[in-house]
């Protein structure tokens, strides 16, 4: 049976993209991004509470996001979940990271002609590992956060 990971967020970026490069030259980009909630607390009053996102952009969509997003920018994002471990090199222990590995983007503004859908293309479209672990398995130190 098919399973489904998907994930869709509109949201703000917290800072300005993390441009990177594997040692193999491919390009991966770290993002911040916040999604906003509002609800009424017990006190009857509107309370805002904000989530942060870690998001992972690859290939073309990473330097897209490198040269065109900055700290504030509105963006559309689809991807899927993928959870990360590694060994901690100070205390030895072992770390986890949960990120969204971005399939398409779409960079949002006030003005309708800014919108502009990146859909990664068909090398792209696949996810990282799997693009990449094709030739080349990805291990910790490839990727440069």
């Amino acid at each position: 049976m098919k399973s489904v990971n998907k994930v869709i967020l509109i949201g703000n970026l917290g800072k300005d993209p993390e441009l990177k490069h594997t040692p193999q030259g491919t390009p991966v980009a770290k993002l911040s991004l916040a999604t906003n909630e509002r609800f009424k607390g017990k006190d009857g009053q509107w309370q805002d509470r904000a989530e942060w996102h870690n998001v992972v952009l690859w290939q073309h969509l990473a330097e897209i996001a490198g040269e065109r997003l900055k700290k504030g920018s509105k963006i559309y994002i689809e991807g899927r979940l993928e959870t990360r471990s590694w060994d901690d090199k100070q205390s030895g222990q072992k770390k986890y990271a949960t990120e969204i590995i971005v399939k398409d983007l779409v960079m949002l503004g006030d003005d309708a002609r800014t919108v502009s859908k990146l859909p990664a293309d068909k090398a792209a479209s696949q996810t990282a590992s799997s693009a990449i672990t094709a030739s080349h398995p990805i291990t910790d130190e490839d990727v440069p956060f």
